[in-house]
């Protein structure tokens, strides 16, 4: 089938009116199909149509924040939220208990030996400090007492199982929330 003059007229007529590319496919005929309308309408750069009758009119948009106006965060209401319809995958509200501050152990860092490769024995921290790319890049150097790292930096690459989830759903609350 060949695109004629008279048929691109037809097609452009039918765009107008607003019929779809299904129906303008069957009142046309001679094998068109859904595609072929829709690529044609394209190729033609027919954009502007009129509203079909039934059509609903759309939703008005929330306009997108402004830069530079920051909006306050939303108050949580007491009362829990109604939840209506289907309920299986609905995420429940939960309360969170008053987190305890964290006690720290030590503020102080202990000193490196800053040492390079080639300083590197068995027994010393293997912890990178720096770029590595860089002629200053060094490991720390310090005992260690089992395993790759001295006990400070032991417990910088080694975190319980426990903390790590406790800190993973932390995020996941406030980024529902948010």
């Amino acid at each position: 089938m060949s695109w004629t003059d008279e048929r691109v007229e037809q097609l452009r007529q039918h765009w107008i009116e607003g019929k779809s590319a299904s129906q303008i496919a069957t009142l046309l005929g001679h094998g068109l199909t859904r595609n072929a309308i829709i690529g044609k309408v394209h190729r033609l750069g027919l954009a502007g149509r009129a509203k079909s009758p039934g059509a609903s009119p759309s939703r008005p948009r929330a306009a997108p924040p402004r830069p530079g106006i920051q909006r306050p965060p939303r108050a949580e209401a007491a009362a829990p939220r109604i939840v209506r319809g289907a309920t299986a995958l609905a995420i429940a509200p939960v309360a969170e208990p008053e987190a305890e501050p964290e006690a720290y152990e030590s503020v102080v860092l202990p000193m490196s030996l800053r040492v390079t490769i080639v300083e590197l024995k068995e027994a010393m921290c293997r912890w990178p400090l720096g770029d590595p790319t860089s002629p200053d890049f060094r490991y720390c150097g310090s005992p260690v007492a089992s395993g790759p790292y001295c006990v400070h930096h032991g417990r910088l690459a080694y975190q319980p199982a426990q903390d790590r989830r406790r800190e993973r759903d932390r995020h996941r609350r406030l980024a529902l929330r948010g």
